[in-house]
């Protein structure tokens, strides 16, 4: 099976919108959005049953006794985050504060502080006549990475017989991103015509290529900037990063991403400019 894997190198150029396009072009039988930190692929690409449902565990938080607490005050004294409060006349820990370092529970001379798992998110899989494997997490959690792994695993383990897999990542370099990365095929690289736009991409690139993983690239809205879409060609050409084509500003795709729908399903320029460029991208997960 061929992974293949969408990112941009900033949010909202559209690489979620041509991820959804590449799903009903390719009928694909795998799918996983890991933009766990904001998941969006599921309001375009509509499921038949019902998730199954699991809590995702991403570390630890204090938790005060209230029966065992002096008020000492030793544990907030030492809380480097301010993760400790005080209301009325006890002592909580704020849970989007505590980073789980454990050093409330360490000075606590009475054992009022413990850590315990914290539920940092969910998992929701779609495992009906496709597979469909995406997560979100809680506000101010970590270890998105370590969530995407097992988004991107879970697709794994319940697929039968697809010949391709479509991954729906997320913006920027970071540890979702590398997760991400990790184990796919092709990494296909939607580019906004901009000077921040050029610069995300050249970031991103580094990233993909410490991994040994090849890119492509495509630009999305092109002729709103004609001179950075040319910049960009020539940085691909210049790096041997196979360029597979360029897609026009269309009002259509905002009208369809409102309705629920996926550019795919339109008669527009931006659909039949997605389709060329999965038909060139396909060429390339051939080779």
């Amino acid at each position: 099976m061929k992974r293949l894997l969408i990112l941009s190198g900033k949010g909202g150029t559209g690489k979620t919108t041509t991820a959804a396009a590449f799903i009903r072009f390719s009928g694909a039988q795998a799918i996983a959005d890991c933009d766990v930190d904001a998941p969006n692929l599921h309001l375009v690409t509509q499921q038949e049953d019902a998730p199954i449902c699991t809590d995702f565990f991403g570390g630890e938080k204090a938790a005060i006794d209230p029966n065992r607490c002096i008020a000492c005050d030793q544990c907030r004294q030492h809380c480097r985050f301010d993760a400790i409060k005080i209301s009325g006349s006890r002592y909580q820990v704020d849970e989007f504060a505590c980073e789980g370092c454990g050093v409330c529970a360490y000075v606590c001379p009475h054992d009022a502080v413990a850590l315990h798992p914290d539920i940092a998110g969910s998992r929701q899989l779609y495992a009906g006549n496709r597979v469909f494997s995406t997560a979100s997490l809680k506000m101010g959690r970590g270890n998105s990475g370590k969530l995407v792994s097992e988004v991107k695993l879970a697709m794994m383990k319940n697929v039968k017989n697809a010949a391709l897999a479509i991954i729906d990542g997320s913006p920027g370099i970071g540890c979702p991103v590398i997760s991400s990365i990790s184990g796919v095929d092709l990494v296909l690289i939607v580019a906004e015509p901009s000077l921040s736009g050029i610069s995300d991409l050249k970031r991103l690139v580094q990233t993909i290529r410490s991994f040994q993983t090849n890119a492509a690239v495509c630009i999305n809205k092109w002729d709103v900037s004609p001179e950075r879409t040319r910049e960009i060609e020539s940085f691909c050409n210049a790096n041997q990063i196979p360029f597979v084509g360029r897609i026009p500003y269309d009002p259509a795709a905002s009208h369809a991403i409102n309705a629920g729908l996926s550019v795919a399903d339109l008669d527009c320029p931006a659909r039949d400019a997605l389709k060329q460029i999965y038909e060139t991208t396909s060429l390339l997960l051939a080779k």
